[in-house]
């Protein structure tokens, strides 16, 4: 009998000791180090995109003492080279070697389905700061996938409506990829709307910069407004390419990103050219002016609207983690915390749809010097339709 008590006593205290080792570790669990996976690029056409993401990501988590929900961060830092081909590896070098807890990016739209896709099969939180394809939160939708930035019909369809109030033909210029494809669908859409007419799409290879060929052909065609789509240092060239060319003055040029951090480059031959964007340079709110003072602190640098999108999507992770006091563990109670939070973004309000693509106004821009700078609301809480999406 003595002995049956000894027994039933030290199993009572084998469970004691499990309960308090359990405890211990979840307890501890916080104390660790949060790490985040930046797959962006550091290298090629969006090198300087790839940063200014980063720093504002970054800049987020500073601002909170270099934690969030109590946690130190870790930043494993990886460049994608905005190469599809090698995604597919890189990404699962962030999750199954590095064990990162969040993975944000990136630029390239093909290299952030590929992204999506294996952030999806291992049930990896991700963020995407910038790409808009539509299969990120349309066919390709998914619990753990958010995306801090916009779908490539968001901004193309306000520039419609924009070109619209003036215009009533056009022609659109792109670089044939998907998001060059996404965006003149979205100002297909947005000009039809507004009672204009599309005469011809016109495109060349991705990242081929020679513009000449279709600048003529425009000219030719003589369309009341071209939409352009490129990015990235092919901006730059484009925007010069066009006025050297004579159009400017003749065939009004209207785009969302075409003066987006490069118009200190363009110089003149950016001076007033029409954009429309969920974000425009100097925007009065409280945050984003506090946005503004923070990051020339830190970088000596005014943002934009890629610093805007990274800085969100730090603030995004940081909503799911705080409602679970930062038990990544809690993967579900996240991801129900990130589908209702409703930011307060330099942008202005931000929140997300049931595929996870934001929710956010949209403003007509105009280029003065080297800002650019809102002159009126386009469309207010503009949510993409992601009919694909089945969330």
């Amino acid at each position: 009998m003595f002995s049956t008590y000894i027994r039933r006593l030290s199993a009572q205290s084998t469970v004691a000791m499990a309960c308090t080792f359990l405890a211990s570790a979840a307890s501890a669990q916080p104390s660790e180090p949060i790490k985040v996976g930046l797959m962006l690029p550091t290298s090629g056409t969006f090198a300087e995109l790839g940063k200014k993401v980063a720093n504002g990501f970054k800049l987020y988590v500073t601002e909170n003492g270099g934690k969030l929900a109590g946690r130190t961060v870790q930043y494993v830092e990886l460049d994608d080279e905005s190469d599809p081909s090698k995604a597919n590896e890189n990404t699962n070098k962030l999750i199954k070697r590095d064990r990162v807890d969040v993975l944000v990016g990136t630029i390239h739209s093909g290299v952030a389905m590929t992204m999506a896709r294996v952030a999806r099969d291992t049930n990896t939180l991700m963020i995407v700061p910038n790409a808009g394809a539509a299969e990120l939160t349309g066919s390709m939708c998914a619990p753990n996938v958010f995306r801090t930035s916009f779908s490539n019909w968001q901004p193309g369809y306000a520039s419609g409506l924009l070109a619209a109030r003036k215009r009533k033909t056009a022609v659109t210029i792109s670089w044939k990829y998907a998001a060059g494809d996404e965006s003149v669908r979205g100002f297909r859409e947005g000009f039809e709307k507004g009672g204009g007419r599309v005469i011809k799409d016109l495109n060349l290879p991705f990242p081929n910069v020679e513009f000449q060929p279709l600048l003529t052909e425009l000219a030719t065609i003589k369309p009341e407004a071209a939409y352009v789509f490129v990015a990235g240092a092919g901006q730059v060239k484009f925007v010069r390419d066009y006025a050297a060319a004579g159009l400017k003055n003749s065939i009004p040029l209207y785009g969302a990103f075409i003066t987006e951090g490069t118009l200190e480059a363009q110089g003149e031959a950016a001076s007033g050219l029409q954009t429309a964007l969920h974000y425009a340079d100097g925007l009065k709110n409280a945050k984003n002016d506090a946005f503004i003072a923070s990051h020339k602190k830190a970088f000596n640098t005014v943002p934009d609207v890629f610093a805007v999108q990274g800085y969100d999507a730090a603030q995004l992770f940081a909503a799911g983690l705080n409602a679970v006091k930062g038990d990544t563990g809690k993967k579900a109670e996240m991801i129900k915390a990130m589908e209702s939070a409703k930011l307060d973004s330099p942008r202005g309000p931000l929140s997300f749809s049931k595929s996870h693509n934001p929710i956010q106004d949209m403003y007509a821009r105009v280029a003065i010097g080297k800002q650019n700078v809102m002159t009126d609301v386009i469309v207010k809480t503009l949510a993409d339709p992601s009919l694909d999406c089945k969330l």
